[in-house]
């Protein structure tokens, strides 16, 4: 056996010796040669001889099976002997035990002729390489385990944010992250790149941010990273990111309380989609006037109140699960919000239908959709810090709350907007809503073809400067200004 210092001064007599096999032996130790299978299949060929690599249970890791004697290899396994060599039938075998964080294993060389001096070198030294290779593939595994444990721990935070659940977000990140969400707002970025590049654009997100941001790779979108911070420097921080980068763009949200986080991940996608047309490669969510602040608060409170009373009578829990799920549900497709939440689509679908089924809603229909979101949104947005409002006390209704004169105004000049186009795009506009966003649908109903339906909607989107095709809140406020103007029927609901 071989001592480690005197092992290192033979290879420095042999790698002198013998330059040839020395530095063959040490380019196994490159970047692009560490494999202990090839290293094994080296030394088999360089000794002229059979070779093997198993664990302590007998477990094939590389090379040709031998036929070894058990009783030794349990000895070399539990490291009462360090090596050991014999020969019979024609053979001669030397035995190495290689050390190794979880198990030792056993090399295994077998050949016909003797081992002479330099034959005994090469494997004394493949033995130290293949030591260090197996040290050095455990550490990585055990550094790509801890990135991925904190990556999913990152992602149940802000998974628990989405669902409002604030105090549980706070208690996880406390953790790892002391003071990551002790404050009371926060604002939500979306880098977006090819998902090609989304893990080094992810790692570049946390060292721009020295890890004072909830930094998560987005489970919907593979070329997405949301970055959520109470910090003013991370958006200077981010756009330095993304000046760096070509074809990196970055969207943010307003300030929002942590609670209201889904509703700040939908701003920023929204200013992505704007980002993806500026020089500099940035938004932020433009506040323009949304049709709820045109609305009597009073009045608003207590028709949310009178239509998501149905839900009053489930356990706290089921209520804001179901609430938080439709929420985004009505934002984003039934696949993406189940893996932003971490459940299943089909999780997602039945706690829409729950929903549906309790509020006397169908969310087919774009309408109905448009004035459930409105409701939900009014209950985060609005009741944020107030008290709730009373289902019993007198409402206008949603006709009397899109029958203010601020709406009514607010409403014309939107989709006033749209009377300059000579093809009508108003009129398609409000068939294809009324058709539940169906193109063909709305094309029978118009005597056009469903390409023409598409091109109208699309051409709306800038003039509008609202996401039309991609249902969310752009979409929502157009409904909400054909509602107002009596362009279309007003959903029926159990208690709207």
């Amino acid at each position: 056996m071989t001592g480690h210092r005197d092992g290192i001064r033979q290879a420095q007599r042999e790698a002198g010796e013998h330059p040839a096999w020395a530095r063959e032996l040490l380019g196994h130790l490159r970047p692009g040669g560490r494999d202990v299978r090839r290293v094994v299949d080296w030394l088999a060929a360089t000794a002229d001889a059979e070779a093997s690599l198993q664990d302590a249970a007998g477990t094939l890791l590389a090379g040709t099976r031998l036929p070894l004697d058990e009783s030794l290899v349990a000895d070399l396994g539990s490291g009462r002997i360090a090596s050991a060599a014999w020969e019979g039938e024609g053979r001669h075998v030397r035995l190495v035990r290689i050390g190794h964080p979880s198990g030792a294993r056993v090399l295994a060389v077998s050949r016909e002729t003797p081992f002479d001096r330099h034959t005994s070198d090469v494997v004394t030294h493949t033995a130290q390489v293949i030591e260090l290779l197996l040290t050095a593939h455990e550490t990585a595994t055990a550094g790509h385990r801890l990135r991925r444990a904190t990556a999913d721990l990152r992602l149940a935070i802000l998974q628990l944010l989405m669902v409002e659940d604030t105090v549980a977000a706070r208690r996880v990140a406390a953790g790892l992250w002391p003071g990551l969400l002790d404050a009371d707002t926060a604002c939500v970025y979306v880098v977006e790149s090819a998902p090609a590049l989304r893990d080094r654009l992810a790692a570049e997100c946390l060292d721009a941010t020295r890890e004072e941001a909830l930094v998560v790779r987005c489970p919907a979108m593979d070329g997405h990273v949301i970055v959520v911070s109470p910090r003013e420097a991370t958006a200077g921080e981010l756009r330095s990111l993304v000046e760096r980068h070509p074809d990196t763009f970055l969207g943010g949200s307003v300030w929002q309380s942590l609670a209201r986080t889904a509703t700040a991940y939908g701003q920023a996608v929204s200013a992505l989609a704007v980002a993806r047309f500026r020089a500099d490669k940035t938004a932020v969510y433009a506040e323009r006037t949304h049709p709820e602040r045109l609305m009597d608060p009073a009045a608003l409170r207590g028709w949310a109140a009178r239509v998501l009373r149905p839900l009053d009578a489930l356990p706290h829990h089921t209520r804001a699960e179901l609430l938080a799920t439709t929420r985004l549900g009505l934002e984003f497709t039934a696949v993406n919000t189940a893996k932003v939440l971490g459940v299943s689509r089909n999780t997602v679908r039945a706690r829409m239908e729950r929903v549906e089924t309790m509020l006397g809603a169908d969310f087919d229909d774009v309408t109905t959709r448009a004035v459930v979101h409105l409701a939900l949104h009014t209950q985060i947005n609005l009741l944020d810090g107030q008290a709730a409002g009373d289902p019993a006390a007198p409402s206008p209704g949603l006709a009397g709350l899109l029958a203010g004169p601020a709406v009514g105004g607010w409403a014309r000049e939107l989709l006033g907007r749209l009377e300059g186009d000579t093809r009508n795009v108003r009129r398609t506009l409000c068939a294809w809503i009324a058709a539940g966003g169906n193109a063909e649908r709305a094309a029978r109903s118009l005597g056009v073809h469903a390409q023409t339906v598409r091109e109208h909607v699309r051409s709306a989107e800038p003039v509008l400067e609202r996401q039309l095709l991609a249902a969310g809140t752009d979409l929502y406020e157009v409904v909400l200004a054909h509602l107002a103007v009596g362009d279309l029927e007003q959903p029926v609901l159990t208690d709207g």
